[in-house]
């Protein structure tokens, strides 16, 4: 079910690019949306681990650096059926997680400092298995495109704001409707981003249920999400990026009241609720 609505929502972010490219250039600006959103999902692909991981400067380690968070990666990916993803280390307090790369082959999970400070094995484990099934689902690759074609919406409106300055809303060829343009200034952007939250809270119900199954402990990734919670609020992640926000297993933002409601991540009571119905049945 979570996979069709994941479909079904990145097929209606696609029509909002394509409406929001008529409306602002006609055929043409139709075109230049595609065009541009496959260029940056190009970039996207390729190498947007190497930047994520840059920007938090996370280091590799192996398995005599950080032998039990090693074993459990290696434990896990086995029992998924995956390969080896590399294994790397955040130097940070704020103790919460990612995982990044752009197929299973080329997959990445990050931990923080304070990550394995704070959590058992049976909660570690929770974690990474939960990271694992997203790598597994590709769904880094489903937020890569989700991304791009966000980012070209937004890029689009932009754009158009200065064209409904200086050229009415029409491109050369007269095509375009300015009215339409206008609308869609305003309500594409708004459009694409509660497409976008929705799709990564698709995706993290799934993963939380894929890493339950995979680590055969839902209490255990129950009891780490409720830990991060609590250790994310007393200690703060201050480099966190709102590019990148939707990456971790919980928010890294410190957002409060209109900011959770626009939150890229499920509230955190109802997927802590989900996986101890899991436990229980």
């Amino acid at each position: 079910m979570n996979t069709i609505k994941t479909v079904g929502l990145l097929t209606l972010l696609t029509v909002i690019l394509i409406f929001a490219g008529g409306a602002f250039g006609g055929k043409t600006g139709m075109i230049y949306a595609f065009v541009l959103a496959m260029i940056m999902n190009f970039g996207s692909y390729w190498f947007s681990h190497k930047i994520v991981l840059a920007m938090y400067r996370a280091q590799p380690v192996n398995a005599t650096q950080a032998p039990e968070l090693y074993a459990i990666v290696r434990n896990l990916s086995q029992k998924a059926g995956m390969p080896m993803p590399q294994v790397y280390i955040m130097p940070n307090e704020t103790p919460n997680a990612f995982a990044t790369g752009r197929n299973p082959e080329h997959g990445v999970v990050a931990v923080t400092q304070g990550i394995m400070r704070l959590l058992s094995r049976d909660e570690l484990e929770g974690v990474i298995a939960h990271e694992l099934a997203h790598i597994k689902h590709r769904d880094i690759l489903t937020g890569t495109i989700v991304a791009a074609i966000a980012g070209a919406i937004s890029m689009l409106a932009y754009m158009a704001q200065w064209a409904m300055i200086f050229g009415g809303g029409r491109n050369d060829d007269g095509e375009g409707n300015p009215l339409a343009a206008l609308v869609m200034i305003i309500v594409a952007p708004i459009a694409a981003m509660l497409v976008q939250m929705a799709i990564s809270r698709t995706r993290e119900y799934e993963a939380d249920a894929g890493g339950a199954r995979l680590a055969g402990n839902p209490q255990g990734l129950a009891n780490a999400l409720q830990k991060l919670e609590q250790g994310r609020q007393v200690i703060p992640m201050k480099n966190a990026k709102p590019a990148t926000a939707h990456m971790f297993i919980v928010n890294p933002l410190s957002g409060k009241g209109m900011a959770r409601l626009f939150s890229t991540h499920p509230p955190l009571a109802e997927r802590v609720r989900k996986l101890r119905e899991m436990a229980r049945g």
